[in-house]
């Protein structure tokens, strides 16, 4: 199973992001062995308190820079919000620059003043989602694009160069109503997931499963992702209470889906391992931890502690 690190792109209303701080994160997270890093994605988000959040492209496109080998992943772009074709140009030069280490988690979004800022009809946005879609990805495939939809009139378009990987980079689907879920059957390669407990999460992807199989679609081909917020501290009662205060002052759940606070990760390593183990036992590929207030002693106990405590408690698991 992969383990990813979520990034802070996004911060609390009273704090701005650090640029120098985000580059020492991705640095450290890639000499430390993580396969993903995750930039959270919001144009505007919040009136009173606004939370302020660095562009998930420009960020990630910057740590590619800086970086190697460590896959780089939005979680997730809101796609309705973006012009497909502009989106298609900068997420594969993203793909480009970090010679084919994109992974695109998309979604079709869920905040609507932010929608009406950017003059995007939120009701609307499913529909958006699946013409961005296909916009965004015959883009990537297609030699040329002649296509008329909308106000979008592509003739005989070429989109060069090609992102890196063939023939595009990997697209997981974000969200959680049966709709989404079908359309990660149907047009992902993925589905990705917030704060979903193992439970939960075994529901959906059951779901999933049953919608690819009715469209005639290997499950198999398909791959889980859950973002999975942790803290390591010395035990379950030390770290319940700062927890679930950063949760609920900083973080927000979908009131339709099964997010919830409870999902997080909390306690001694023993503890964390226990908890993350029945993650993997729910079946999921790839878990993105969010590391309490991003502070780098957890990332360091992460890695040094838990991984391979979990490593070793799950080896020679059986596959879906």
């Amino acid at each position: 199973m992969k383990l990813g690190l979520a990034i802070k792109n996004f911060v609390g209303p009273s704090e701005q992001p650090d640029i120098d701080a985000l580059y020492a994160y991705a640095q450290r997270a890639e000499a430390l062995g993580f396969e993903s890093l995750w930039a959270w994605d919001h144009v505007i988000l919040g009136v009173e308190p606004a939370f302020p959040i660095l562009d998930a492209v420009g960020t990630l496109t910057a740590i590619a820079a800086r970086t190697s080998r460590i896959k780089l992943g939005t979680g997730v772009l809101v796609l309705p919000l973006r012009n497909p074709t502009v989106a298609a140009k900068a997420l594969g030069t993203l793909d480009v620059i970090s010679k084919g280490r994109l992974i695109l988690g998309l979604a079709a979004g869920w905040y609507a003043r932010e929608f009406d800022a950017v003059g995007i009809p939120f009701k609307r946005r499913g529909r958006l989602f699946e013409r961005n879609f296909e916009i965004l990805t015959r883009l990537w495939t297609d030699d040329r694009v002649s296509l008329q939809v909308d106000e979008f009139n592509l003739r005989e378009a070429r989109m060069l160069p090609r992102p890196a990987q063939r023939p595009r980079p990997p697209i997981l689907i974000g969200g959680y109503v049966d709709a989404v879920l079908k359309r990660v059957a149907t047009r992902g390669d993925g589905w990705l997931t917030y704060f979903y407990t193992p439970e939960s999460y075994r529901r959906a992807w059951d779901k999933i499963v049953a919608f690819a199989r009715e469209a005639g679609r290997d499950p198999a081909a398909l791959t889980g992702t859950n973002q999975l917020a942790i803290y390591v501290g010395p035990s379950r009662e030390a770290t319940e209470a700062p927890m679930r205060r950063w949760l609920q002052t900083e973080w927000d759940v979908a009131a339709w889906s099964e997010s919830t606070i409870e999902h997080a990760i909390r306690g001694s390593v023993d503890e964390c391992v226990e908890q993350l183990r029945a993650h993997v036992e729910s079946g999921v590929d790839r878990i993105i931890l969010i590391p309490y207030r991003y502070e780098p002693e957890q990332v360091e106990l992460i890695a040094r502690d838990v991984v391979p405590r979990l490593a070793q408690a799950t080896a020679g698991r059986p596959g879906r």
